[in-house]
């Protein structure tokens, strides 16, 4: 029996994660419950798996959570993304933004195994997380193309290249002269994939790739990383060998799949699953970096090192902030990161605490600049 917290349990990655406990009762339990703001979801979701650690980001809603749950032990701020994991062997951060990163830490700290849906502390803090872990700790990956490059990089030494797939998102086959008029409604409806708003809106930018190619180098240690478009979001990832063959991981798009990997690692346990439609027309496209630069960003933060990585997730955070307030046009956004690249000067970051400076001073710049439109 392994004893599960969930950070981020309202979002999407977090109720999936509780959907694989709810199937394998004999095998997980819930010892702790984190969410950003929703607090009457939290309560509920505490009382259904007897969770007596509960917490909740937001201070301000403090007070009625613990008056909702008297017999808890009950967190606000930073608490509620380590003190609920105490109890916890395995800890799922499905938190978004850069607040993850303190959740990682700390959990790494305490020995825990961590199942990382949280994008940002490997983006901004990859140096800073790996190593951490050389003192402890352990950290599997529960995106669905670094869950790919991980299966088929299990009994194998060496490769040469790590190919993650990408669906395009909803615009690949749009015209440009149509992307300055996408609206956060359209942007967020993602073809194949049930995620959050800003998740989508990265999809839909192509920057969720350029993160991802930023993760990857820190995850596998290597930054021979391409990636292909592939629409129909069947092959996760793949990895290709130094004798010129390739593994690749396939399977329905359902973020349940590499949830459990990670929850279960090394076994593949028993899941009931949708069952691929064999034979069916896979396509694999060419990236068309005029239309979508974001990856190509994300390549060159890789090369230039020391801050560039975290100064390229503030101005993003802080840009596709701008766009679902329709401050800024869709656009814009990867305009913004470019920007903030070029101008902010570069400088080598060695703390958590410099990490959190770079970004809060991005973003506050960025987002103070254009929310008065």
């Amino acid at each position: 029996m392994k004893n599960i917290a969930v950070l981020g349990c309202t979002g999407s990655i977090g109720r999936q994660t509780l959907d694989i406990v709810r199937s394998n009762p004999d095998k997980y339990r819930i010892t702790g419950l984190s969410c950003g703001s929703r607090v009457t979801e939290l309560v509920g979701l505490s009382r259904e798996f007897s969770c007596k650690n509960v917490g909740v980001y937001d201070k301000t809603k403090y007070t009625e959570l613990k008056a909702l749950v008297p017999n808890a032990n009950a967190f606000c701020g930073d608490d509620a993304l380590t003190a609920v994991i105490d109890g916890a062997d395995t800890v799922v951060i499905a938190v978004v933004g850069m607040i993850g990163l303190k959740a990682v830490l700390y959990a790494l700290e305490k020995g825990k195994a961590i199942a990382l849906a949280n994008k940002e502390s490997l983006v901004a803090g990859g140096s800073i997380v790996t190593e951490r872990l050389k003192h402890g700790g352990k950290l599997y990956p529960v995106d669905s193309e670094h869950s790919a490059v991980w299966q088929c990089l299990q009994g194998e030494k060496d490769f040469s290249r790590i190919i993650l797939t990408a669906s395009g998102g909803p615009f690949y086959f749009a015209p440009q002269s149509e992307l300055y008029s996408v609206t956060p409604e359209q942007a967020v409806k993602h073809p194949n994939w049930s995620m959050g708003q800003k998740i989508s809106v990265d999809s839909a930018t192509m920057m969720n790739k350029g993160l991802e190619i930023i993760e990857a180098r820190w995850l596998f240690n290597t930054t021979d990383i391409d990636y292909v478009i592939h629409p129909e979001s069947v092959v996760h990832s793949m990895v290709e060998f130094r004798d010129g063959s390739i593994k690749a991981q396939a399977g329905f798009p359902d973020m349940r799949l590499p949830i459990q990997y990670a929850l279960s690692y090394p076994e593949h346990s028993y899941r009931n699953f949708t069952p691929l439609s064999l034979p069916m027309e896979l396509r694999f496209l060419p990236p068309d970096e005029n239309k979508f630069p974001a990856p190509k960003l994300a390549k060159q933060a890789i090369v230039a090192g020391g801050n560039s990585a975290a100064v390229l997730n503030a101005a993003n955070e802080a840009a596709v902030a701008l766009f679902l307030q329709r401050k800024i046009a869709f656009t814009d956004i990867v305009r913004i990161v470019e920007d903030a690249l070029s101008a902010e000067p570069h400088c080598e970051v060695k703390t958590a605490d410099e990490v959190f400076a770079t970004h809060n001073r991005v973003y506050d710049q960025i987002y103070l600049k254009y929310r008065g439109r």
